[in-house]
């Protein structure tokens, strides 16, 4: 086995990989858009660029093209995927349902420390409604997000969270300042961080149903 193949596995400072690495990296070029959809990809570039070998990296396009991110092509090479509403709503459909299992069960499995952080994000995001602050709102909507991945505590409802919420944040970057009703959005998400402080599991479940009601309503705008 080569020395780059070990080093795929070796654990670096946090648990992660350099698959890991490779991956968190270029995921989040993608769902900025630093990679815009269609624009075709190199390993060998992507390697040079993220100062990581290739097998990472190949690894790490791997992941992506079974999440939906990338598309490997036969003679046309690694593209990064399209951005489709069509899509976006069969997305939402699952993520409704996922996203809705989430924040009940952080409602419930909260723990006192846990219920004042959300108390306080909650709190946060009513003021992003009122300033209208969207840089702050996309900073406490990803702190708002990782929260309860991290409080309902169920690995596989977790994982498939991370990829829905992947291809959604990429779909949000592109059209966001054009369709987004800022202020109505970010009390939405107060809400439920609300529900979850308090821990009213059944109002936590609503209020998810009540902010993708809002998100799909979003999606469906941009066509």
């Amino acid at each position: 086995m080569s020395s780059e193949k070990k080093a795929t596995g070796r654990r670096r400072k946090g648990g992660d990989t350099l698959t890991d690495r490779a991956y968190k990296q270029i995921e989040e070029m993608i769902v900025s858009l630093h990679l815009s959809p269609g624009q075709v990809l190199s390993e060998a570039q992507l390697a040079e660029e993220l100062g990581i070998g290739r097998t990472p990296v190949r690894e790490a396009l791997q992941r992506l093209s079974s999440e939906g991110l990338i598309n490997v092509l036969p003679r046309r090479g690694i593209l990064v995927s399209e951005i489709n509403p069509s899509r976006q709503l069969l997305l939402l459909e699952l993520r409704r349902e996922v996203e809705r299992l989430c924040t009940r069960k952080a409602a419930m499995r909260a723990l006192p420390a846990e219920r004042e952080a959300f108390a306080k994000l909650a709190d946060q995001l009513a003021e992003t409604a009122r300033t209208r602050d969207d840089a702050a709102f996309m900073r406490l909507d990803l702190e708002f997000n990782q929260a309860i991945l991290k409080t309902c505590r169920n690995e596989f409802a977790e994982k498939a969270m991370r990829r829905i919420q992947g291809m959604s944040r990429r779909f949000w970057f592109q059209h966001y300042r054009e369709a987004l009703d800022l202020e109505r959005c970010a009390h939405l998400h107060a809400r439920v961080a609300r529900a979850i402080a308090q821990g009213d599991s059944d109002l936590a479940a609503a209020e998810s149903d009540a902010l993708i009601d809002y998100i799909v309503e979003f999606t469906r705008s941009t066509v």
